[in-house]
């Protein structure tokens, strides 16, 4: 073995020597152990609560995602001159894009009347069959590949909300107007309603109906071949977007459903870095009582770190030694914090630890969904915390002078 190889190797030797030495309990010096101890659970529930917040945050922000993306659609194609959009457009897009989904769709606003109870509601006509491959609420709820004559399907919050008469039929008055004589007065009919859907979102439920495309064009008077707008599925809608926009020209515009509520989406990102640099000052404090640990830690063992010195060990040696009791203390600190983290995430989703109101929320237990963004954002935060925390104090022992320590000791 060459010099410098067995100076590396003893260089080794005495840095974790010396750090596996002073991490063991002493019984002369407790205090410095009990704060070592106290860094080490400071930095595993700081961990902890950070993996666990987060987990519910993305989970919330995940659950809301899907319900917009379902009832807003990932592409909606409309004209924007004019308020329709022609058959021969969508028979273009059809061949142009045959991965992508289509659903054309006529659209009306109207109050939903049953009995002496009204609420007001969005009327949507849509083909069936085509509706399913885009929505996955009405494909898990409509049975039927076609609506039956004038049948529509309401949501359940509709449904509880109007009372239906026990022949399941259902009054809307359209605020299209039908001219009669020299006045006019508001279109009406009456559907059948066999089946209701839940979105998860109340807000959607009540307002959204759905019926037959052609049994809404005729009650609305709209002509053959006309529709008020294309919705379309997409897997990868960001990248997708660019290619209709390009596609179908200037008179149309395609609309993403995050752009519908980007504000909403904005709001909720901010308030998770809002939320990650609050819980973040946790590990920032527990990283304290490891600054604490080893200059309590220097102080008391000057004497020791003076002899080491003038027994040869080198200034680069000893910062070593406390750099890497520091970092031990922090990585197996931030170890324990994932473990505790996963597990409280465990809990969460096996166990009903917290009801909330379906009819405020859509669900009942809390949603929770680590991203590896979020995962690898608070290990590397709370490692980066961890190392500045024990470079400071590791530098204070290597600064120890011989001469004073070893005449006043």
């Amino acid at each position: 073995m060459n010099p410098k190889e067995y100076n590396k190797n003893t260089s080794k030797s005495l840095v974790f020597f010396m750090a596996k030495k002073y991490l063991k309990y002493d019984p002369t010096l407790p205090f410095i152990s009990i704060t070592a101890m106290l860094a080490f659970f400071g930095v595993a529930i700081g961990v902890m609560v950070l993996i666990i917040a987060m987990s519910l945050m993305q989970g919330m922000i995940k659950e809301f995602e899907d319900k917009l993306f379902v009832m807003n659609y990932p592409l909606t194609i409309q004209s924007k001159y004019w308020d329709s959009v022609d058959v021969e457009l969508l028979e273009k897009l059809q061949n142009q894009f045959p991965e992508l989904k289509f659903s054309p769709y006529l659209k009306a606003n109207g109050v939903a009347k049953s009995g002496d109870i009204m609420e007001g509601v969005i009327v949507f006509g849509v083909d069936a069959k085509k509706e399913k491959a885009v929505n996955k609420i009405f494909a898990k709820y409509k049975t039927a590949d076609e609506f039956a004559p004038f049948e529509a399907m309401i949501g359940k919050s509709l449904e509880e909300d109007v009372f239906l008469s026990s022949d399941k039929k259902l009054t809307i008055i359209f605020t299209s107007l039908e001219p009669i004589g020299i006045g006019a007065t508001p279109l009406m009919k009456r559907f059948s309603i066999n089946e209701t859907f839940e979105s998860g979102l109340n807000a959607y439920d009540k307002a959204f109906i759905y019926t037959d495309i052609e049994d809404l064009r005729k009650v609305i008077r709209e002509s053959n071949g006309i529709y008020h707008g294309i919705h379309v599925f997409s897997p990868n809608p960001t990248k997708d977007i660019k290619a209709i926009e390009e596609f179908i020209g200037r008179d149309f515009a395609v609309s993403g459903w995050w752009e519908k509520n980007q504000g909403f989406f904005s709001a909720i990102a901010m308030e998770k870095r809002a939320l990650f640099i609050v819980l973040m000052l946790i590990i920032l404090v527990a990283s304290l009582n490891i600054v604490t640990s080893l200059l309590m830690t220097v102080m008391n063992r000057r004497k020791e770190i003076a002899l080491l010195l003038s027994l040869g060990a080198t200034k680069k040696e000893i910062q070593k030694i406390f750099f890497t009791i520091g970092m031990v203390i922090g990585v197996f600190g931030i170890i324990a914090g994932v473990a505790l983290g996963f597990s409280g995430v465990w809990v969460i989703t096996t166990f009903e630890i917290i009801s909330l109101p379906k009819e405020v929320y859509g669900y009942t237990k809390l949603p929770v969904e680590l991203s590896n963004i979020d995962l690898a954002s608070i290990i590397a935060g709370a490692f980066l915390v961890v190392l500045v925390s024990s470079f400071y104090p590791a530098k204070k022992a290597s600064e120890v002078n011989i001469l004073s320590v070893l005449r006043s000791e």
